[in-house]
């Protein structure tokens, strides 16, 4: 079924900036504690008029990011929701997600189910952009990350070398070492390159500054992993 919907589908369709969306109103966010750490961090924060969504800035190397705290916009995260973004400069052909192995297989279902109910013979465009990621890439594995991570991750790319070269050890256990209280495995959680830029989008439970720290960290990381492992060309 996802061969079929693969052929459906290009690069360009699946390459719409994930993080840059407005937020949503109707929730209130208490942004003291947060403006704190992030002045001890030297990241720039602001919130908006409303006090509906926060927003950090900060640079890995030369490259700036961006990650922002609000209302959902995924159907799939319950709640406030995360989302970083950064222009990494890096070569535009690079593809690797990792998603929470639990939101790949219910969205793996969710996508079955439209297939089966509509029978349909190429892929709906408006499918969600995490539907059709699962479609493109290939989910791949590799013997130097514990099982505790592959439990826990899938890792889809359409070049197994890309994805080894950027989840490295460091970047992994990362992921799997949440401060106490720690999100568990059925929280959604992605962090994806494409198209020059890197990722995050993940649903903030529990809803304490220590998971937005340990979020911020993780992309932080990302990024630095993925500029070192492909130097953007000198300007």
């Amino acid at each position: 079924m996802f061969d079929r919907i693969r052929k459906a589908f290009s690069r360009e369709a699946a390459s719409a900036d994930v993080a840059n969306v407005p937020d949503a109103p109707g929730l209130r966010l208490v942004d003291e504690p947060m403006s704190e750490w992030a002045a001890t961090q030297g990241f720039g924060f602001s919130a908006d008029p409303t006090g509906h969504g926060v927003a950090l800035e900060g640079k890995v190397r030369d490259k700036r990011w961006r990650m922002e705290l609000g209302r959902s916009t995924r159907e799939f995260i319950r709640g406030k929701e995360l989302r970083a973004r950064a222009q990494l400069g890096i070569d535009e052909d690079l593809a690797v997600l990792v998603m929470s192995r639990p939101l790949k297989e219910s969205l793996e279902k969710k996508a079955y189910q439209i297939y089966t109910d509509h029978l349909q013979t190429s892929a709906d465009p408006n499918l969600p952009q995490e539907m059709r990621w699962l479609a493109m890439f290939d989910e791949i594995a590799w013997e130097s990350l514990p099982e505790e991570f592959w439990n826990r991750f899938s890792v889809l790319s359409d070049r197994r070398e890309t994805a080894l070269a950027w989840i490295d050890p460091q970047l992994a256990r990362l992921m799997m070492d949440w401060p106490t209280p720690a999100p568990s495995a059925e929280v959604p959680f992605m962090i994806l390159l494409l198209r020059g830029k890197a990722y995050l989008r993940m649903e903030y439970t529990p809803a304490d500054l220590a998971t937005l720290q340990h979020a911020a960290l993780i992309f932080t990381r990302a990024c630095e992993s993925a500029l070192s492992a492909f130097p953007p060309p000198s300007s």
